[in-house]
């Protein structure tokens, strides 16, 4: 195993630890507010303490606590959304490389005008119209990010198609279910786990610029984009809030990237550049 490949997975296993457990974990509620603890700096400053580790937001709310639980939601997106474009653009894909004529160039312009449209505009006038709220911001990044999917499925499936074995199944009269499920995507399942990842990198980011905007997560949810926007105002003087909700934020990207990569490597070391 690679060491970077290695370091991916130990913190991604820490990250899903720290969302199954975060009731377990937490010191205290995420959502309880305390105007006497209101500002308390985290424990390696002069003032902080041990009763709140990574101190408290403006309202008095332990930051390590909230930080735990915005772990649950930055997966819940990021995977949900991923599940949900990864269906779409699968889906996509794999029927325009497979049947290729003019479903193929239907599906070609399709995904050419998803393209054209920036995802992150596409999201923002959508939950502007729909609202917002976690299932909500799923469906929409899900629906705005199924293009990287369908690009590499459709090219991959129409690679496949030509085989011999492919050739051989329809010969022998197999039903194009059959063929689809049991020779086409067996041998592109592994370009799909590979993009899977790198989207549930990107929706992970994109809910978080979308809460920093006011448009994603709600509060009182303990989103860490929603975290970052509120530690806006106590910047310079409470740098802590917005640094450390940044820092998880970072440090989970960077780990799905990591695995990411290793997973590239391992199954599809084609798609390296």
């Amino acid at each position: 195993m690679r060491p970077a490949l290695g370091l991916g997975l130990a913190l991604l296993g820490l990250m899903l630890l720290a969302a199954l457990f975060a009731a377990s974990i937490a010191p205290h509620d995420p959502y309880a507010q305390s105007l006497l603890r209101r500002l308390r700096p985290p424990v390696w400053e002069a003032r902080g303490t041990w009763d709140n580790p990574f101190g408290t937001d403006g309202f008095g709310r332990d930051t390590l606590s909230r930080l735990l639980y915005g772990t649950r939601i930055s997966l819940a997106v990021g995977f949900g959304g991923a599940a949900l474009a990864g269906v779409i653009g699968a889906s996509l894909g794999i029927a325009a490389g497979y049947a290729g004529g003019r479903l193929d160039r239907l599906i070609g312009i399709i995904i050419a005008t998803r393209l054209v449209l920036p995802a992150l505009l596409v999201a923002l006038a959508v939950l502007q119209i729909a609202g917002s709220g976690l299932g909500i911001v799923i469906l929409v990044l899900g629906l705005t990010s199924w293009d990287r999917y369908a690009v590499v499925l459709r090219t991959a499936t129409a690679q496949v198609c030509v085989q011999g074995y492919v050739l051989r199944a329809r010969v022998l009269g197999c039903s194009h279910l059959h063929i689809l499920a049991r020779e086409i995507f067996p041998n592109v399942a592994s370009l799909f786990a590979v993009v899977f990842t790198f989207e549930a990198a990107q929706c992970i980011l994109a809910a978080a610029a979308l809460s920093f905007l006011g448009l994603g997560i709600q509060a009182p949810d303990p989103s860490w984009g929603l975290m970052m926007a509120e530690g806006r105002r106590y910047l310079t003087t409470d740098p802590w809030q917005i640094t450390l909700a940044g820092a998880a934020l970072a440090t989970l990207v960077l780990a799905i990237n990591l695995v990411g990569d290793g997973v590239r490597d391992w199954l599809a070391p084609e798609l390296q550049r």
